[in-house]
């Protein structure tokens, strides 16, 4: 089995920012404002939402919350990774 490297923080940094704009894409094209989809997902305060679809103060979506906004915006999880590239990995 051929061992890969760890990602770099510029790779995880990039991984974050395009999930966030995917997501927010999403939420906009659903009609959804960061609020709705804030209490929507059982949360009171707006900041994990607007933070991590920006990557702003290194604040990121979880596997559990891309997997409950999913759910909400009745997408799939594979639509918030729309334009991440992983290097080194051929698709099959």
């Amino acid at each position: 089995m051929k061992k890969i490297k760890q990602p770099n923080q510029e790779i995880l940094d990039n991984l974050f920012i395009a999930i966030g704009k995917n997501v927010k894409k999403k939420r906009e094209e659903k009609g959804i404002s960061q609020l709705e989809l804030t209490h929507r997902m059982g949360f009171k305060s707006v900041s994990l939402v607007s933070q991590a679809e920006v990557y702003y103060n290194n604040q990121h979506f979880s596997i559990k919350h891309l997997y409950i906004i999913a759910s909400i915006l009745g997408c799939r999880m594979e639509d918030f990774f729309v334009g991440v590239e992983v290097k080194g990995v051929e698709w099959a």
